[in-house]
């Protein structure tokens, strides 16, 4: 009897051994195809990895292949690295990550049926390369130059720079030469302008999209085009990374720094870290750009202690012809009474901007119409019954809503506590600042962008051709219209209430801050109109402002790595993150304290384990959460403890409701 060693998706570090059914005969060119296997009560689909001469098991024990599916290829032999790279380094079970990666379409057992006949796709119209800046030349020439095989590059430009335009001129290389291209994207709604140009440059190419607004049978058929070798060019957000391509040969990662590449549940990967992996595995080059790097990037392009890593190429000048930076002022809130939030100077450069059919964007990075409703008389507040957190008051709904596990109830007529009818909202949020703007420019037509305007891609794909005909004079907008977009009428930023990211707990806000607001403020004056931006602050002589006036990302990037260095923090250490959830904190708090016990953490010196404390969320969905932080100034030193140390952890006796996950490189404390 033959046996068929199989991958499933559950969370144990273990494959499953099956016999092939009698009449079928595998050989080594079926690894990796698709079985549907008997588990349990019920059927799931699985991945064969091997094929032993014998079993750990009875063959007597052994069930029998339900199915050998052969609807596709079978799954490369640098996609098994892939995924058994990501299961080290995650510290993941490799089943689960092997099956995680294909589409849902592909690892359901009756997967949804491909139309017959789809709809027709309009070609946007073909478009010819522009003429290059010389910025962009040298670039080019950099990467171009090189000698085959592995390289990276970090691709510095200014918003507005034409970082796309290298992008596209990397891609025409790599079909030349019979390659496929990878370009990953880190939103849905970064992908629908960046396809029609990709389209409309590469008309024949064979373009697919890989993104979760896909129906599975879309993400299916466009995955399948890949893997067989049809799609030449793949565009797609972070899972598209695990994309099977059997003729791979450039790798692009736009907007490289984005939070929004690391994945938040399952295997918690980068996407960015696992391109830059599968492009040196594969021996081929891949180019990471950003207006704003990672910080972990940056000290890979530019620390002399890493041996230059990646090449850095920097872009200054915006590539339309008398586009230039915005200017960047900073408006003081000390010296000026606010009305509704806006500064006078504010209010007054978006008058300006109506008198001239200019449009101007208020960036506030917070959704809703106020973060709080709350009772002057005996001091309630709304808060979520089931996080440590505040429901935020969406007025245009009627509802108070929680951001973090969705819980919503009716806006209250009155202090549920005390009757008293006299409550207020405090604080303000988009749709409260669209209710203000309105208020003080009737004649002016206000358009919000934000999750909750913008739900699907197609309610997106429509607020954009609005901004774009002129139909829009004033935007109100989220970190949604921060990156990637290019308004030719917009000339005016006014960026409100970024002081709380100054003072946050995590570490990383600062960082995060100077992207967003050098991110929105690259959105004015990308065509020949001049472009402004307005900071209101609290604390205008803040290094980072100053840095944001003078558009000086290096000088802002050197003082954060000098800090980060001097208080051992990432990039010059590296850390993993223990998290447990219970329903009592002391449940949660006991496991972590059980896991830091283990006897053998003696022995690794170099490793760090900290104390168990709650989470700054303490409580999410009715879990009570803590973490413990693990972290050591080598990263081969901390993956050795973490292999070892997770053996200790899965054998710990815990309650029946309290889960526990590991995080690898986490970027949220």
């Amino acid at each position: 009897m033959q046996i068929a060693r199989v991958a499933l998706d559950v969370p144990l570090h273990r494959f499953f051994d099956y016999l092939v059914p009698v009449g079928e005969a595998l050989s080594t060119t079926d690894i990796g195809r698709r079985v549907r296997v008997p588990f349990g009560r019920r059927s799931k689909i699985g991945v064969i990895v091997d094929l032993p001469s014998s079993s750990d098991h009875p063959l007597a024990q052994l069930k029998v292949l339900e199915e050998i599916l052969r609807d596709l290829p079978a799954l490369p032999d640098d996609w098994f690295r892939l995924t058994e790279f990501c299961a080290a380094y995650y510290q993941a079970p490799l089943g689960e990550v092997m099956l995680s990666t294909l589409p849902a379409g592909l690892r359901r057992i009756d997967p949804p049926k491909a139309r017959t006949s789809q709809r027709a796709v309009k070609s946007p119209p073909v478009q010819e390369a522009p003429e290059l800046t010389d910025e962009q030349r040298v670039a080019l020439a950099a990467i171009t130059g090189a000698a085959p095989g592995f390289n990276a590059y970090l691709l510095h430009g200014v918003t507005g720079s034409g970082k796309t335009e290298v992008y596209l001129r990397l891609i025409a290389r790599a079909l030349a030469a019979g390659q496929q291209a990878l370009l990953l994207v880190p939103e849905i709604n970064l992908t629908p302008q960046l396809e029609k140009r990709v389209a409309a440059r590469f008309p024949d190419a064979g373009l697919v999209s890989l993104h979760s607004e896909l129906t599975e049978a879309a993400r299916s058929r466009n995955w399948r085009a890949a893997l067989e070798g049809r799609a030449r060019i793949i565009l797609g957000t972070r899972l598209a990374v695990f994309t099977p391509l059997p003729e791979l040969g450039l790798i692009v990662v736009d907007e490289e720094h984005d939070p929004s590449f690391k994945q938040q549940d399952g295997m918690r990967y980068s996407a960015r870290d696992v391109a830059v992996f599968r492009a040196r595995e594969r021996g081929i080059q891949i180019v990471l750009g950003s207006a704003t790097p990672s910080l972990e990037s940056w000290a890979n392009a530019t620390d002399s202690r890493t041996r230059g890593r990646y090449t850095l190429l920097t872009l200054y000048q915006r590539a339309v012809e008398n586009a230039r930076l915005p200017t960047v002022q900073r408006i003081d809130t000390r010296l000026e009474k606010l009305q509704d939030g806006l500064s006078g100077a504010l209010l007054m450069a978006i008058e300006k901007r109506l008198a001239r059919g200019e449009q101007s964007l208020v960036f506030l990075n917070r959704r809703g119409y106020a973060p709080v409703l709350a009772c002057a008389a005996c001091g309630w507040i709304s808060r979520c019954t089931r996080c440590a957190a505040n429901l935020v008051l969406h007025l245009a709904d009627g509802r108070l809503r929680c951001h973090h596990c969705g819980f919503e109830s009716r806006v209250p007529k009155n202090c549920p506590t005390c009757g008293n009818q006299d409550i207020h909202p405090f604080g303000r949020g988009t749709q409260r600042l669209e209710e203000v703007l309105a208020a003080r420019f009737p004649q002016a037509r206000i358009l919000r962008v934000d999750r909750d305007s913008a739900k699907s891609r197609k309610q997106w794909e429509a607020m954009v051709e609005k901004i774009h005909a002129g139909e829009a004079d004033i935007l109100v907008g989220t970190q949604m219209l921060a990156k990637g977009h290019d308004f030719p009428k917009l000339t005016l930023v006014g960026a409100i209430g970024p002081d709380a990211a100054l003072f946050a707990a995590d570490w990383r806000a600062a960082e995060r801050l100077f992207a967003q607001l050098m991110q929105v403020a690259g959105r004015a004056g990308r065509a020949d109109l001049a472009g402004e931006v307005l900071i209101q602050t609290q604390f205008p002589e803040h290094p980072l402002y100053a840095a944001l006036v003078r558009h000086d990302y290096p000088a802002f990037a050197a003082a954060q790595l000098k800090e980060r260095e001097q208080a051992g923090f990432p990039p010059y250490a590296y850390q993993a993150m223990l998290r447990a959830e219970a329903p009592k904190m002391a449940e949660a708090l006991a496991f972590l304290a059980a896991a830091r016990a283990w006897p053998q953490a003696e022995t690794h010196q170099d490793v760090m384990l900290y104390d168990p404390v709650p989470m700054r969320l303490a409580r999410r969905a009715n879990f009570e959460r803590g973490q413990l932080l693990v972290e050591s100034p080598s990263r081969r030193a901390l993956q050795s403890f973490l292999t070892e140390w997770l053996r200790f952890v899965d054998a710990i006796k815990a309650p029946s409701r309290l889960r526990w996950h590991l995080e690898v490189d986490p970027l949220e404390f």
